[in-house]
């Protein structure tokens, strides 16, 4: 993917942010950027409650499936070690790749997924959420990966503003 097919990208993600009118429409206009730049058949945002040592989806691209509600625990285990400790992303190109991440494994394989990509959101030294990303099996190759680098600063964006909407009620 080049500049030029990059910058537009950037610019539209740029106006949605700025044109916003609730918190959602920070996280759709990051799911937009992610399809233009990289690809996602779901796409879902998480964000970590440390104090409670809970998780929670504050965004989806399938509600019926993946809905907005409610938290769960975190699980301790080499991929929460990865994202979440040397918040670095993570990769799995098949389900057998997941099958001892993400107990969900068989939703994800009836949405016609199989490979994931989880992107860790930091703001100011916390670890806040992660992105998520999930398309079929081999979608995420090393150079789709190298992609998601440009979603670091948009997703930051995103998670800022939509709290900014989140403050303001």
């Amino acid at each position: 993917m080049t500049k030029d097919e990059i910058t537009p990208a950037l610019a539209e993600f740029d106006r949605g942010i700025a044109t916003m009118k609730d918190a959602d429409a920070a996280w759709q206009a990051l799911r937009v950027l992610t399809d233009r730049l990289v690809g996602a058949k779901l796409f879902t945002v998480m964000t970590v409650d440390w104090d409670n040592e809970r998780a929670g989806r504050i965004f989806t691209s399938h509600p019926e499936a993946y809905p907005v509600a409610g938290t769960k625990p975190i699980h301790y285990d080499d991929w929460f070690e990865i994202v979440h400790k040397q918040r670095q992303t993570y990769v799995a190109n098949s389900l057998a790749e997941m099958s001892d991440h993400f107990f969900d494994r068989d939703v994800i394989a009836a949405l016609g997924c199989a490979s994931v990509v989880n992107q860790p959101i930091e703001v100011a030294g916390e670890m806040v959420g992660t992105v998520n990303l999930l398309h079929e099996e081999g979608y995420y190759t090393p150079e789709r990966v190298a992609r998601c680098a440009v979603l670091s600063l948009p997703a930051k964006t995103a998670y800022l503003a939509s709290f900014y909407f989140q403050r303001r009620d």
